[in-house]
């Protein structure tokens, strides 16, 4: 950390060390540097593999089809996408699949600063329009991110609607589209300035998950996260 310049394990070695332990671990990434960290730190371990590529393939070709449920097998799997790029078919999998739990990090600041303008929403990159439908499935975030009011002449004209409503949307996806049977309210992640970065989400097919996930959730909430109130359903 830049503050007390020492190290701290990241995600994937925290995993390793969750007792009890996994069965086997499957780390994907782009980045080649964490990539050769991760094989200098795991080489002495039989139950990891490491694969670099496109995690939105890698998990639907080669991964999600050793987690069968007929074949008793069971996942979770942490999707932290370095922006707004996941597939929406990927959480479509998870579910269907029914053996396979997930966390998802919603790129919030990446959805604000790239796709969502208040402004003049019209104008956006379609570069960055694909991206955002790539991410939520299809287009009808639109009618979720924006809604209509009247200018000072009375025309009416488009804004752009709050993050909580976005994430409650996308949690209702999850739920209602891709058919995941649990999904308890996301929490936001923020900087030190309280800006929100991303919305951690958990979906599973198991009540018992979702508890656990649930009662985490609302201690971060209640200790980490003020501002957010939770609906829980």
């Amino acid at each position: 950390m830049k503050k007390t310049e020492k190290y701290v394990l990241g995600s994937p070695l925290n995993a390793l060390n969750v007792s009890p332990p996994f069965d086997h671990y499957y780390f994907i990434d782009l980045d080649g540097e964490k990539i050769d960290f991760l094989r200098d730190a795991t080489k002495d371990r039989s139950n990891v593999s490491i694969e670099v590529g496109d995690c939105n393939s890698i998990l639907l070709e080669k991964i999600f089809p050793k987690v069968k449920y007929t074949d008793f097998k069971r996942g979770l799997c942490l999707l932290d996408p370095y922006g707004l790029h996941l597939d929406w078919k990927v959480l479509l999998s998870a579910a269907s699949a029914k053996s396979i739990e997930v966390f998802i990090n919603f790129p919030m600041m990446d959805i604000n600063m790239n796709v969502l303008w208040r402004k003049n929403p019209e104008g956006q990159d379609p570069l960055q329009i694909e991206r955002m439908n790539l991410f939520w499935g299809d287009d009808s975030w639109r009618d979720v991110a924006y809604d209509t009011e009247s200018d000072l002449f009375g025309h009416p004209s488009k804004y752009y609607d709050s993050n909580r409503k976005i994430a409650l949307a996308f949690k209702d996806r999850l739920k209602k589209i891709a058919g995941f049977k649990h999904v308890p309210d996301p929490i936001p992640m923020r900087n030190t300035s309280q800006a929100e970065l991303y919305y951690l989400f958990f979906a599973s097919h198991k009540k018992a998950g979702y508890d656990i996930a649930r009662y985490h959730f609302e201690k971060y909430t209640k200790f980490g996260a003020s501002g957010w109130q939770q609906n829980q359903k």
